[in-house]
């Protein structure tokens, strides 16, 4: 699982028009799921992104997490996270989970973020198309591979 965890002040996800989930600041995170991930991945990647230090204190240090700041969370299916650039210029998306295997996985996964983070997880739509505004604040951007995880 690769996740893009952006810190905004406020993020958004419409779809054909209408917004179907909007949080003031928190984080927005993209989510991409491929074939091999499981639940050992899912339990890691949650407590990482619940307890990720990166809103500033009192001294404007990042020092605290999600939990800490009573944050807002916004989760996206993203499989182009898993794009493969490196033979020409269309991406392969092979290493992509397919619908089957992600949807079960994304629906884990929100749920396990729910659970660590103690409130409700904004989501976008699986396979939608989805448009997603945000105001990344900082700007912080962090990634996270659970391949990265040993």
């Amino acid at each position: 699982m690769i996740a893009v965890i952006q810190r905004v002040t406020e993020a958004s996800v419409t779809i054909e028009g209408i917004e179907k989930s909007a949080i003031g600041p928190g984080m927005l995170v993209l989510l991409g799921i491929e074939e091999a991930d499981d639940k050992e991945d899912i339990e890691w990647l949650s407590r990482k992104i619940v307890n990720l230090r990166i809103f500033n204190d009192e001294e404007g240090v990042m020092n605290k997490s999600l939990k800490d700041v009573d944050g807002e969370m916004i989760v996206v299916s993203q499989f182009t996270l898993h794009a493969s650039t490196k033979k020409g210029n269309r991406p392969s998306y092979i290493k992509a989970a397919k619908p089957d295997v992600a949807i079960p996985l994304y629906e884990q996964m929100v749920a396990r973020l729910e659970k660590d983070g103690g409130k409700r997880v904004q989501t976008g739509e699986f396979g939608a198309d989805m448009k997603v505004r945000l105001l990344n604040d900082g700007p912080v951007t962090i990634i996270i591979d659970t391949k990265d995880k040993k």
